[in-house]
């Protein structure tokens, strides 16, 4: 078995969706789960802080800096992970599919190296 990285990908800017939309994003987000726990395919999920939370460490020279804020400015930031374990990618690609469906962002699917 392989183990696939789902990652949320939320857009940086604009309003989230409206108390009673995000409900229902959320309780489509809880079923997908509970379906990928009893397919035996979930490992681990969870949503993250916006990226004003984060705090980047960057080596230089004999150094660590650290700054607050995320590495990167962009238009789209992790919101967050589901580390799923698959027969193959069509298998994790078909999660990452239910998971787009259940949180209506795009879904990156990314093999672990080992």
């Amino acid at each position: 078995m392989k183990q696939y990285l789902l990652t949320v990908v939320e857009p940086s800017f604009g309003e989230p969706p409206a108390p009673p939309e995000m409900e229902k994003i959320m309780a489509r987000v809880a079923e997908n789960e509970r379906a990928a726990k009893e397919a035996g395919v979930w490992l681990f999920s969870g949503g993250l802080f916006p990226p004003a939370s984060a705090t980047t460490l960057r080596p230089k020279n004999d150094e660590v800096l650290i700054t607050d804020g995320p590495f990167v400015e962009g238009k789209e930031h992790v919101g967050g992970i589901m580390i799923i374990q698959c027969e193959d990618l069509d298998e994790a690609l078909e999660w990452g599919r239910r998971t787009a469906e259940a949180t209506t962002l795009p879904i990156e699917v990314r093999p672990f190296r080992w």
